[in-house]
């Protein structure tokens, strides 16, 4: 499993590394940011890695897997949006308000903060399975997930290094054996 999670925790820094970081709040900066083939790819780099982590997981910690898809299968239609419809209307002249409409629906942003909330709690069940320093840091970083939104290029870079360092170390990570729950009788 150590290449599986080390693949995810190099997706999670690609992410907002190839990221176009334009200003969203201007017509141009929107367009040329949500329009890029860039945009594409570094959104589905997180997809993907929200798709292989709880893999890894269920051979630690098969509740914290099922939490995790659950997280997950909760924050991909948000990041559907994100990637695929914020990219069709790029060049719309309205780019702004469309994408706020897109990015603030209520009910979108519940199931993503219930998804990125559920992924934490897996995550940090296996902290606490695994008690390493790798696991905690696996734990901090997908705690982060949710507030990193809210900080500038240069902290969400910051965040993606954190858990790709926390994904290649807990892949890596041989002091300690992860224990597996028992399968029930």
């Amino acid at each position: 499993m150590r290449i599986p999670l080390t693949v995810a925790g190099v997706l999670f820094l690609l992410y907002p590394v190839l990221r176009p970081w334009e200003d969203e709040t201007t017509t141009a900066g929107a367009a040329a940011a949500m329009g890029s083939t860039a945009w594409i790819v570094a959104h589905l780099c997180a997809m993907i890695g929200f798709v292989i982590v709880p893999i890894v997981l269920l051979s630690w910690h098969r509740t914290a897997a099922v939490v995790f898809w659950i997280g997950a299968g909760l924050t991909l239609p948000y990041y559907g949006a994100e990637v695929f419809g914020l990219h069709a209307i790029a060049n719309q002249s309205n780019v702004v308000d469309l994408a706020e409409k897109v990015r603030f629906n209520p009910y979108a942003m519940t199931m993503f903060g219930l998804g990125l909330l559920a992924m934490a709690v897996a995550a940090i069940m296996v902290a606490v399975r695994r008690k390493t320093v790798p696991a905690i840091l696996f734990a901090v970083g997908f705690g982060l997930f949710l507030p990193q939104f809210f900080g500038p290029p240069a902290l969400r870079i910051g965040h993606g290094v954190l858990l790709a360092a926390a994904c290649v170390w807990l892949a890596w990570d041989a002091k300690r054996p992860a224990s597996v729950e028992p399968v029930p009788a």
